[in-house]
């Protein structure tokens, strides 16, 4: 037996997608798709809430984008749900 080759520390990114493909090849489809659309809306609300916490206010076109992400993200979220997966966005 030989030992392992070590090899350097990879990069962010790397790693999101060595997860994204883990998770492709463990999970039903429905729960790959609810996992990549709450995390991306998740990152869209959480940006407009920065912008909006600046105290400059926000556009009425921000305003429903951000409606739209928490509505994108209630919505996979209940597909979590049902599929009793809701550990993979960190619910329990």
């Amino acid at each position: 037996m030989t030992a392992p080759t070590p090899t350097a520390p990879l990069p962010p990114a790397a790693l999101d997608a060595m997860d994204h493909l883990e998770l492709r090849l463990r999970f039903p489809k429905s729960v790959v798709d609810a996992v990549v659309v709450y995390e991306t809306a998740a990152l869209r609300a959480a940006d407009l809430a920065a912008k909006a916490a600046t105290g400059k206010g926000l556009p009425a076109l921000d305003v429903r984008s951000w409606e739209f992400a928490e509505d994108l993200m209630a919505a996979a979220k209940a597909t979590l749900v049902e599929a009793g997966r809701l550990d993979l966005i960190g619910g329990a």
